[in-house]
């Protein structure tokens, strides 16, 4: 699931929904949305802690991306694992 500007329980609920019925969900985001996705990762494992789900992977990393205006920078990733302990 990729993390972008909705509110932040929008995602928390949507991984929740995910978790009932797949054993792992991966959360996505990049640049700015980074701390969201942490913040999601870290609200569903409170709320989840109790049914046995913890944080898998964590992978970080780094996109090229080409701007509006021609030229390529570099952008943050990260991926964030919730699977079942």
């Amino acid at each position: 699931m990729y993390i972008g500007k909705k509110p932040l329980m929008a995602y928390v609920t949507s991984t929740l929904i995910q978790l009932a019925s797949q054993p792992k969900v991966t959360i996505k985001a990049r640049g700015l949305s980074i701390g969201r996705a942490v913040d999601v990762s870290q609200i569903t494992i409170k709320r989840m802690e109790a049914a046995g789900y913890s944080i898998g992977d964590v992978r970080i990393g780094s996109e090229t991306v080409k701007s509006e205006d021609g030229r390529t920078r570099n952008v943050s990733t990260i991926e964030i694992e919730i699977k079942k302990a």
